[in-house]
């Protein structure tokens, strides 16, 4: 639905700006011509390149080919469009774009353009053994396995044998013998391409003369044509809304009804519990009333000792010597009647507690269910309120960023349609806003990135060494700026969500290094070692800098959400970045501190449980 949603808006796009530009339709139609031919060229020339290298094991376990497309490319499109029509090697192609170098996965080729200023070094190193062939646009020579160079209204390329055959990829020998096979021809193509260039320049000079005469009727019609986008642009993001919200309820329902399934079985083990306890109950009330036949057997038994001591008694005068005789066994006989009368009143006693107990079981049992039925309700709303505030934000930081975005947008066109007229204050004033709004959809962003921390209870085992040497690569520009000095010891494997605990490292180590002091070079050491808490082995993790230090009066305010302790004009930032690692440290049921001497240097310390 949302891709004909998108295809359908962007018909209605690209029929106004026909109707709009119509007059200068004449100009700009044989220029629109090339490019389209020039486009349908790249992407026979990828797909060329697919059909004539040949992969190790290339029909194994691959029902379809994937071509990747690093950046926003509009040759995305094209390949889509191209793979409707034609397959690779009798196998269907599902073109998927990837906007950072780190996403590349599960592809069989993949295509990057020079313009969007990725570092080709950095994506071979990526893709290395990963069996995948590279394709670049406008890069150096030699410095990718199949490089492309546009070459007027065509494309020209060269292979780098030496990267194709260490990724074990055999190429056909008709694609050798088109290939550029020098650096000198290479040179005089891209002299060619330049003074193509050059010409191309001179002709649309020519042509913006004439255009500047067809700008007043283009300014007033801006408006219509700014207002049907932002329409397409918000019917876009409501389906993309409404998508992530149905995801994000079938999610939920899906938790729901395990939980659901959880305590059914817990409710059933209790009644069964109820039942062996019922069952025990009833077995000593059974030997109760066996002891009671017991009681009523022995005094009918007393009854006929009593008749007979009677008996006794109206013989005692005639007998006098034999009653001697016998009183020591009527005395026994009497102590042993006492005997059981005490019995049967400690019987009694018994059966009483039994019953009592009995009694407080099944009110205790009766309360334990209230208890439960209260809290399942507690747990089913909280759950309802955790989902809408969680819509909320989503659904909040979307409408807030939206005119955000509109107000730069109307500034950069004041700026560049009246930027002439304004004095130095105007201008000025102008820069201050878009400053503001861009700050301003950071903090937006920074929330939302903030409520999302903790949702995922997939933990998987996590090198850190890995971790730390990704974070090298991804900081590098920063760290040859600053002159960092990174040293790490053999830090351990650990349970965790990889994403936020990158996260967590990426902030600790940035924070080291913008909070130093001028002319200093950034020192950062990170340790780690086991420690027990309350019986539980943590893993305790320390990052040591040589900055400005942290006064003792902030120790608690620093982890708090868009809390900063200096200006924006001394240091860049949205003042989020802590309270994201002290979430991230909590939701691995940790704990998180610092110790820190001003103007020496801080050490931050974290606990992860092994």
């Amino acid at each position: 639905m949302n891709n004909s949603q998108s295809k359908i808006s962007l018909f209605i796009l690209k029929t106004a700006l026909i109707l709009l530009f119509f007059p200068l339709f004449g100009y700009a139609q044989v220029n629109n011509t090339n490019q389209q031919v020039k486009r349908l060229q790249r992407a026979i020339f990828i797909f060329n390149f697919a059909e004539q290298v040949t992969w190790q094991n290339q029909d194994d376990n691959h029902l379809e080919f994937n071509i990747g497309v690093l950046g926003p490319d509009r040759t995305f499109i094209d390949l889509a469009a191209l793979s409707q029509k034609r397959n690779i090697n009798n196998k269907k192609v599902n073109i998927i774009k990837f906007n950072s170098v780190k996403d590349i996965s599960n592809v069989q080729l993949l295509y990057v353009n020079k313009s969007f200023n990725f570092d080709i070094n950095y994506i071979l190193n990526k893709i290395s053994n990963k069996n995948i062939l590279l394709v670049s646009e406008d890069y150096s020579y030699k410095t990718s396995m199949i490089n492309m160079v546009n070459i007027g209204n065509t494309f020209e390329y060269e292979i780098n044998n030496n990267l194709l055959n260490a990724e074990n990829f055999t190429i056909a020998n008709s694609l050798n013998e088109h290939s550029i096979s020098s650096s000198e021809k290479w040179k005089k193509l891209f002299k060619t391409t330049e003074a193509s260039l050059e010409e191309n320049k001179k002709l649309t000079a020519e042509k913006q003369a004439d255009l500047k005469n067809k700008e007043q009727e283009i300014e007033n019609n801006k408006e219509a044509i700014a207002y049907q986008k932002n329409t397409i642009i918000e019917q876009k993001d409501s389906i993309e809304a409404v998508q992530n919200l149905a995801n994000t309820r079938k999610k939920w329902l899906d938790l729901l009804s395990q939980e659901n399934n959880l305590q059914k079985q817990e409710l059933n083990s209790k009644i069964e519990i109820e039942q062996e306890l019922e069952k025990t109950i009833l077995s000593q009330l059974e030997i109760l009333k066996n002891q009671e036949d017991r009681i009523n057997s022995s005094n009918t038994l007393l009854i006929s000792q009593e008749d007979s001591i009677r008996k006794q008694q109206i013989d005692i005068k005639a007998n006098s010597e034999i009653l001697k005789g016998k009183n020591n066994t009527i005395n026994t006989q009497r102590n042993i009647n006492y005997l059981l009368v005490g019995i049967i009143l400690l019987a009694l006693l018994g059966a009483f507690l039994l019953y009592k107990n009995y009694k407080i079981k099944k009110k205790l049992s009766q309360t334990l269910k209230a208890k439960n039925a209260a809290i399942l309700k507690q747990s089913q709303e909280l759950e309802i309120k955790n989902n809408e505030l969680e819509q909320f934000a989503y659904i909040a930081s979307h409408d807030l960023k939206e005119p955000l975005i509109t107000i730069s947008s109307l500034i950069d066109l004041l700026v560049e349609d009246y930027g002439e007229q304004f004095d130095e204050d105007g201008r000025l004033s102008l820069k201050y806003v878009k400053e503001s709004s861009y700050r301003m959809q950071k903090l937006i962003e920074g929330i939302l990135s903030y409520s999302k921390l903790g949702k995922s209870k997939v933990f998987l085992n996590i090198d850190c060494n890995n971790l730390i040497n990704i974070l090298r690569a991804d900081l590098g520009n920063v760290f040859t700026r600053t002159k960092t000095e990174l040293i790490t010891s053999n830090l351990p494997i650990i349970k965790g969500t990889e994403l936020e605990i990158r996260l967590l490292f990426q902030n600790l180590i940035s924070n080291a290094i913008k909070f130093t002091k001028p002319n200093v070079t950034p020192k950062i050491k990170i340790d780690a070692r086991q420690t027990l808490i309350n019986n539980v082995k943590y893993w305790e993790f320390s990052i040591t800098d040589n900055g400005i230090g942290i006064p003792e009066k902030h120790k608690e305010r620093i982890f708090s959400i868009f809390q900063r302790l200096h200006s924006r004009d001394q240091y860049q930032g949205t003042g989020i970045g802590l309270a994201h690692c002290k979430k991230i440290v909590e939701s691995h049921d940790g704990k998180i501190w610092f110790e820190s001497i001003v103007n020496v240097g801080s050490t931050f310390f974290f606990t992860i449980p092994v």
